[in-house]
């Protein structure tokens, strides 16, 4: 991806990293317009990682590409301040013009990810993802129940659906691999 954007005329690639710290790095040190995120080649949070580099640096607008993100994930990101998320099966074409966009101060978005993100966005329903989220916060099937509002079973019956979907061994290892995927 990196050699296919480098190709432009427009375009300097300035480095291509595999790491959140080493990202951070680079960012801090040189004078990058863009920073363009794979979630599964950054360790760690990408939405985090976002928030980071908008703190290092302000100026630097940040694109994500993702799998198939989910409503939940596009709010998150945008309050992150992401400026586009392109879906990793749009094409180096459509990555191009919304690396370009991003350049120029525009939120690039597919109003598809904006109003719809939920029903084809990755494999976990909203309840399902605020289920990931409040295991990973630590909170206890009790405290989940209590905030969502509901019972114990069915906090726990979301919480199996997930980890069948992710194909994880258990409601920790499902919060990882969604994490990782940033679907929560």
């Amino acid at each position: 991806m990196a050699e296919s954007l480098n190709r432009e005329e427009d375009f300097d690639v300035v480095a291509r990293v595999s790491g959140y710290h080493r990202l951070i790095e680079v960012v801090e040190r040189t004078d990058a317009e863009v920073a363009l995120i794979d979630p599964e080649r950054i360790d760690g949070d990408c939405l985090t990682t976002a928030g980071e580099l908008r703190k290092v640096r302000p100026q630097c607008r940040v694109v994500l590409t993702v799998d198939a993100p989910t409503r939940t994930f596009v709010d998150r990101a945008l309050r992150a301040g992401v400026l586009s998320i392109v879906p990793k099966s749009a094409g180096l074409r459509r990555l191009i013009e919304s690396v370009r966009g991003v350049a120029s101060g525009q939120v690039i978005m597919d109003p598809r990810l904006l109003s719809a993100a939920g029903a084809e966005g990755g494999p976990l329903t909203d309840r399902e993802a605020d289920v990931l989220r409040l295991t990973a916060s630590g909170a206890s099937v009790k405290e989940m129940a209590e905030e969502l509002y509901l019972s114990a079973g069915t906090i726990r019956n979301l919480a199996s659906a997930a980890i069948k979907k992710l194909d994880a061994r258990n409601r920790y290892d499902a919060v990882r691999i969604a994490t990782e995927r940033c679907w929560i």
